[in-house]
């Protein structure tokens, strides 16, 4: 309507991040976990929070939940940052060392928010590309970096949507490369855990790295949106003076907390998960017309010979729901799913079947 004040113009062709919300038997769109946290959990955390006193604001600067979580990943508690979700830790981040007149880099294909956040806050994007198999060159990626001096660099690994994973060399290659041009290294491990390697050990004072996490997959918490990063104390600092106060909700800190001291009932979901991801991995190598790549992350990409929209929607007739890439440059074709429960897994696969021989052409 004339006369109304406009969205500004550099984000009117922007879409929402959106992945659908639809009530099927089988939801494997969203790489959640397939089971809710424990039941030691949820009683151990229903007694805290009768204790709570609900008009008063939570600990601005969540002490227990920082000092607990520098204990779980062995760093000091002041190199520990926290926000709703680790999307909300990257738009801190993307407001603290980005905006007008800075650039981002990242490698593309890769996590959809990278680059929507980076544009929400006005960062220009630069963007590399990938191998054929989905991994980082570092010598390439050096020289992007040397070339084009980003202000923050993104490297998710595990890397959502494709499961590739980049080496700790790679890593710390380009965090080095990072420094000497006078930037940082975002590491976007949201999926860290299934992977058998960290960049927390990288996390040092002198180097400017941040390495982000989330509760919303191995510890079932994707209803409560808990993120942190591990990143250098003065880098911590910054993102503090940006954050919003009070962000963390009493209840929010009191499940991360309580969450820790379940850490080996995390791990045996983890190797389950794993265990599970590589069954069906294997199952869909004797699929026709599909491709699966190697994955590890809690999710596998699939490649349709074909036409992969069709696929998806006839899964969706059929009760299951996986994420649909087929129209995403550099992933056409190509579906997501998440790794569920045997039995939803089982389901995916006789689905997936049908599907391709549905479609067919």
């Amino acid at each position: 309507m004339s006369g109304l004040i406009e969205a500004r113009s550099d984000l009117r062709s922007l879409e929402g991040y959106h992945s659908p919300q639809i009530d099927v038997p089988v939801r494997l769109n969203t790489n959640e976990s397939p089971s809710p946290p424990p039941d030691e959990f949820i009683e151990e955390w229903s007694t805290a929070l009768r204790d709570v006193p609900f008009n008063r604001y939570p600990d601005r600067d969540y002490t227990e939940l920082r000092e607990a979580l520098g204990a779980h990943v062995g760093q000091p508690a002041e190199r520990v940052f926290c926000a709703n979700g680790s999307n909300e830790v990257l738009q801190t981040i993307l407001l603290t060392y980005g905006g007008a007149e800075r650039r981002v880099a990242m490698f593309e294909p890769t996590y959809a928010l990278h680059d929507h956040i980076a544009r929400l806050t006005g960062t220009a994007v630069i963007t590399g590309e990938r191998t054929p198999e989905f991994r980082i060159d570092a010598t390439v990626a050096s020289a992007l970096l040397e070339e084009r001096r980003p202000a923050i660099t993104f490297v998710c690994s595990p890397n959502n949507p494709t499961g590739s994973v980049e080496s700790l060399a790679v890593v710390a290659e380009i965090a080095a490369a990072a420094r000497s041009c006078g930037g940082m290294l975002v590491a976007d491990e949201a999926y860290g855990e299934f992977s058998d390697q960290t960049a927390f050990e990288l996390v040092d004072d002198a180097l400017p790295l941040a390495v982000v996490r989330t509760y919303s997959k191995v510890w079932s918490m994707a209803a409560l949106r808990l993120g942190f990063c591990v990143a250098p104390a003065w880098m911590v600092e910054e993102l503090e003076k940006v954050a919003l106060p009070y962000r963390l909700p009493v209840p929010t800190q009191l499940a991360g907390v309580i969450a820790l001291r379940y850490s080996a009932a995390m791990r045996e979901r983890v190797a389950d998960l794993v265990a599970e991801r590589e069954r069906v991995a294997a199952a869909l190598q004797r699929v026709d017309r599909i491709t699966v790549y190697a994955s590890g992350g809690n999710f596998l990409l699939l490649r349709v010979h074909g036409d992969g929209h069709a696929v998806w929607e006839a899964l969706l007739k059929r009760g299951v729901l996986i994420r649909d890439f087929s129209r995403r440059q550099r992933l056409e074709e190509c579906l997501r799913v998440t790794v569920g429960t045997r039995s939803e897994n089982d389901r995916f696969l006789s689905a997936l079947d049908e599907a391709v021989q549905e479609t067919r052409t």
